[in-house]
This record gives structure tokens, sequence and C-alpha cells, in this order.
């Protein structure tokens, strides 16, 4: 079996190799994000009974390139009241990270590239997740810049929107990434690969692949959680006033950061590049040469599809929903797991058998239920207690129809021509 790369491995590669890697990973996403755009309409035209594209090349395969082509040669329109460099700046700094995010994500082991022998993976570093999540922080800038600089309500409320949940779902993505550090002992991609050759993350730490699955959902500004593009209410969000390629940059951002967000899952919770369990258990050289690369691949796409079935399935939340299932259960949740783990992780180091470990975790998560179960039942008791007056006040307001600071008559009443009907009976009008 071919060595799996570590760190000293990486910068060894002459100047020629270097720059391979780096222009096949940008191939490699280009190339992802035509895919996924013809992969996503065709499923979803498939699970709501359309056909989907089928007239750019066979199958629809070239719809996404023509929309390449259409957005390149539409008019770039630039309202004349925007602050023109920040503008302008925006799309670059929202696409240009995605782009890094993917330069530390593992292809597949040691390989034989012209006499040279070379990790297939672009570049590690001893803190290699924290890049991503650093690209993933810096490239909600362009987000919150398109939406300010367009000097428009709608994109700069759809560009705070995203900031906010950016940052909420960044800090429970980050928490669900420390129980894997935990148990590779390490933050570089190949060393959290190589710590999944026995078995994979995903059903080591099933609760913190569950978190991580719902806060990949909240970064990507997808359905259900793409309320930064709001269509009802905010037209179409942060980059409601641009155009031709800068709207094409986002675009790109938002598909890549779909791809980087799979290829992570794929990292640190589903073995990387190895293969599944069957597989790798019948076969021998299923972990070496390029057979990896494939696996990787398929494991990839079926994340890329989740995400297309989410979409085709489930309705957009409000925002207080979205902002309630971050702060309130994913990072506390997070929270517990951690020092759940840390527990079990510090016992094991002692020497305590898995009898113990299984004991302590039980009576771990009973305390947590009856602290939850003893918190919901006193908040019934204060909402009870609180209850009558609530009842009257709504009784009282639905008695008057101007009760809160809107003029709105009921339906039954007679028009008012906009003012209240005791200040009309004090002026004489009738």
């Amino acid at each position: 079996m071919a060595p799996d790369p570590s760190l000293p491995a990486f910068g060894q590669d002459p100047w020629w190799l270097m720059l391979g890697k780096v222009l096949v990973i940008f191939v490699f996403l280009v190339v992802t994000v035509l895919l996924s755009m013809w992969v996503e309409r065709r499923i979803i035209g498939r699970m709501q009974l359309r056909v989907g594209p089928n007239r750019a090349g066979p199958f629809g395969l070239l719809q996404g390139l023509a929309d390449g082509v259409k957005l390149a040669l539409k008019e770039d329109i630039v309202p004349s009241g925007v602050d023109k460099i920040i503008f302008w700046t925006a799309p670059v700094v929202a696409a240009i990270p995605a782009f890094v995010s993917f330069v530390i994500i593992p292809f597949g082991p040691t390989v034989s590239i012209f006499g040279h022998h070379t990790p297939l993976q672009g570049t590690d570093l001893p803190v290699a997740v924290l890049l991503v999540l650093a690209m993933a922080s810096i490239g909600v800038y362009g987000i919150v810049l398109a939406g300010w600089s367009s000097m428009s309500p709608y994109s700069l409320l759809g560009g705070l929107r995203s900031s906010a949940q950016v940052i909420s779902y960044e800090i429970a993505m980050g928490l669900s990434f420390v129980a894997v550090f935990l148990f590779a002992g390490t933050l570089s991609t190949s060393g959290i690969v190589e710590a999944q050759a026995d078995r994979w993350f995903a059903v080591a730490l099933l609760p913190s692949f569950v978190v991580y699955v719902i806060t990949m959902m909240g970064e990507s500004n997808r359905i259900p959680f793409d309320l930064p593009e709001g269509e009802g209410e905010l037209v179409a969000g942060f980059h409601t006033e641009y155009s031709s390629l800068k709207f094409a940059m986002f675009f790109l951002a938002e598909y890549i950061n779909l791809a980087t967000l799979s290829a992570l899952a794929t990292t640190l919770f589903l073995g990387g590049w190895r293969a599944p369990a069957p597989i790798s258990t019948v076969w021998a050289g299923a972990n070496e040469g390029w057979w990896p690369v494939l696996w990787f691949l398929v494991k990839i796409w079926a994340f890329i599809f989740f995400f297309i079935w989410l979409r085709a399935s489930l309705p957009r939340v409000r925002y207080d929903q979205l902002m309630k299932l971050g702060w309130k259960v994913l990072i506390p949740f997070s929270l517990g797991w951690i020092m759940l783990v840390a527990t079990m992780r510090a016992l094991t180091r002692e020497g305590y058998g898995t009898g113990t470990l299984v004991v302590v975790a039980a009576v771990v998560v009973a305390l947590a239920l009856g602290a939850s179960v003893l918190y919901d039942m006193v908040r019934k008791d204060k909402q009870a207690v609180s209850e009558p007056d609530d009842v009257e006040k709504a009784r009282a307001e639905r008695e008057d129809p101007f009760a809160g600071g809107f003029p709105v008559p009921p339906m039954d009443a007679p028009h008012y021509h906009g003012t209240s009907p005791q200040k009309e009976v004090e002026s004489g009008v009738h």
C-alpha cells in the first residue's frame, strides 16, 4: 500500500509540479461548477416532473457553459449612486477565498507523477482546517461589502443577514470540528484522513457529523437557509444591483463553496479518499495509486446530490427560526458534546474500560435530558401564570383595530380616509 502523505512531504515538489497542482485544482473547481449547475437543474426538474435543460449540447450538458457565455456578454450595469471601488472589489473578495480553501483538500495518497513522488494534494498545514474557516470568514466580507456599497436597502439587508448567518453557523461548524481534532490529534487534513484508516469519524462522532451537515447548509446560503437571497422579501439579496461578470463571480463562489464544504465533510468525517469498508476489505489495492481519486469524487458528488435534494424538498425557514437553531440548539449541543468527548478521551488515556465510558456517557446524557425537561416545566409554569394577561391584551387589540399604531380599519368598518374615527368626529369629517 502506498504510504500516507505527511506534513514533511509537502513543499518538496519542483515548481512545475506545484504549478500543475494549482492548475488542476482550478480546472476541477470550474468543471465541478458547470456540472453542478447541470445536475441540479436535471435532478430538480425530474423531482418536480419537469424536463430540465436539454437544448444546449447533448442532454443539455453545455447549459452551464452557455449561461457563463451569456453572463460574460451581458451589459455591465453599475448604478450611479454606488461606491464604485468597493462595488467592483466585492465580487473578487467573495470569489478568491472560495478557490483558496480547496488547496488543502487531499485527493489521494502519494503517487508518482513523471518520476516524482508527490501527494495528491495542493499543500497541507499544521492548522489546515482553520484555513478553511478563515477563508469562509473572509468570503463573507465580499457579501457584506456588496450589500453596503450598492446603496440599496434590499442589498444592505441581504448583506447584514448573511453576516449574521455566517457568524452564527460558523461558530457551530468550528465546534463540530473540535471532536475530530481530539480523535485525530492533529489539524492537518492529511493527518485526519490517516486517522480514519480503521473507522470513519462519521460513525465514531455521529453527533459532530450531524451538526456539520446542518451548519454546511447555513454556510452555503442555500435552501432551506438562503435568507440572504430571499427573493420574496429582498428581490435577490446582496447581489440585487449586480449584473454580467460581477454577478457571475458571486454565482461561481456559491457553487465552489458547495464543492468545498462537500470535500471538507468527506475529508473530516467520511475517510477522505479512502475506499468504503466493503471495497477496502475485499480489494487490497483499493487505496493505492489513482483509485482513491474515484472514491473521493463519489463521496463529494453524494454530498452535492444531498444539497440538491434538500433544495427541491424543503421550504425556506423564517429568520428567527434560523437564528434560534444556531444559537439555542446547535451551539449549546456542540459545547456539551465536546465536553463529553474530551472526558471520554481523558478516561481512555487513563486506562478505563469501554464499560466505564458507556456508563459515564449515559449519566451525562441523562443529566442533560433531566435538566432540559426541568427547564421546560419551569418555563411552561411561567407562561401559564402570564397567560391570562396575554389573553386579555390580545382580546383588547382585536376589539380596537387601531391598537399598536397601525390605522387600519376592520373589514366591516367604513372608510375613514387614513385617520382614526375619533379624530374624524372631532374634525367634522363625514
